[in-house]
């Protein structure tokens, strides 16, 4: 099954292979080899309940607050395990806690993005794992099937791998049906298609099943992601499931990251304020440039960091929208500014530009 390139990747590791006997070591020779290639790497790790439950003794169907315990005093141990496990490779982790306020929330979101970004460009690997500690049920995301599609949506990351203990979609329970026929590929997530997914087929220890990954794979392709389903049990299993060589469901993605982000931004934000630009200015965003706070002549009602502004030509039409990187107080100080004055001005910099060609819309 011929599995798309991808630059940046979200890789979800379940439960019942983080917290099992081999642990995350059985991985870091694949995650070092995709980043030896040029490659980013986000993990999206489970298991801190479970190391948590078992170094407390705590019972699986533990109440909230005991999870959330367990939670607290596994996290420590699952950062160990990959710390070690990634140094042989000479690979840096970077914990990342999330919950669904930061993947929902604009300002959240733009900061755990940015954080993502940063840490890449280190060449750190971000292990992001849901805030199990302190989230309440109507902060949490649910399960880290789901957390990992919000992540390649907010990173603008093009393929996301689930591995669990399954090798993807089947017509039907393969335990129960011999001779079940697995699905290579799926080309969207419909009622049919869901209506295959059964229940966790895991050992045990996650808390996701086959239904969770659709909706997962859904998110994504939403995002211009694609999906890859698989197994990641045995030694390799990562690098054979991406060249190919081990048996997974991949679900398409329509578009691509980039596509998919400026088609939120454009169809579904409601401008919150406007900034008026000079002719300038118009004509360096049609060619592809970001906006500085040099070209805009002034700003236009009430609006915070990450809200999607409209942007106006001197004749008043409006001729792109997009996220801006500082809050309308902040970029009337910015008027006129060259985006290395923006320290001096402000005392601090979120960047150079009001709004980065990339979170930006031309209409």
């Amino acid at each position: 099954m011929p599995v798309p390139p991808a630059r940046r990747l979200v890789i979800k590791l379940g439960s019942s292979l983080v917290a099992g006997e081999a642990g995350p070591a059985r991985f870091a020779r694949d995650i070092a080899a995709l980043c030896a290639e040029g490659r980013q790497v986000i993990l999206v790790s489970s298991g801190a309940v479970a190391l948590g439950r078992r170094l407390l003794d705590l019972p699986r169907n533990a109440r909230l607050d005991q999870k959330q315990a367990a939670a607290a005093a596994g996290q420590p141990l699952l950062m160990q395990a990959w710390r070690e496990s990634l140094a042989p490779h000479g690979l840096i982790p970077a914990q990342l806690l999330l919950t669904a306020q930061d993947t929902e929330q604009r300002r959240a979101f733009l900061n755990a993005r940015g954080t993502i970004d940063a840490l890449l460009k280190a060449g750190a690997i971000p292990i992001v794992n849901e805030n199990d500690s302190t989230a309440t049920a109507e902060l949490r995301v649910g399960d880290n099937d789901r957390l990992s599609a919000r992540v390649a949506q907010l990173s603008g990351a093009e393929l996301l791998v689930l591995l669990s203990d399954v090798d993807g979609l089947y017509e039907a329970d393969p335990r129960r049906v011999p001779g079940a026929r697995h699905i290579d590929r799926v080309a969207a997530i419909t009622p049919e298609i869901m209506a295959l997914a059964g229940d966790s087929a895991s050992g045990g220890l996650g808390t996701g099943g086959m239904r969770t990954k659709l909706e997962a794979a859904r998110i994504a392709a939403a995002a211009g992601c694609a999906t890859l389903i698989g197994s990641g049990e045995g030694e390799g299993a990562l690098g054979r499931l991406l060249d190919g060589l081990a048996r997974g469901t991949l679900v398409e993605a329509t578009g691509s990251p980039a596509s998919a982000y400026k088609a939120w931004i454009a169809g579904t934000l409601a401008p919150a304020g406007a900034l008026r630009i000079d002719a300038g200015a118009a004509a360096a965003l049609a060619r592809g440039s970001s906006l500085l706070p040099s070209g805009v002549l002034a700003v236009d009602g009430s609006f915070g960091r990450g809200d999607c502004v409209a942007l106006l030509d001197p004749a008043g039409q409006e001729v792109g929208r997009g996220l801006s990187r500082y809050d309308d107080g902040e970029t009337q100080r910015l008027l006129g500014a060259r985006g290395a004055d923006i320290a001096g001005r402000l005392g601090y910099s979120r960047g150079d530009e009001l709004i980065h060609r990339d979170d930006l819309v031309l209409r």
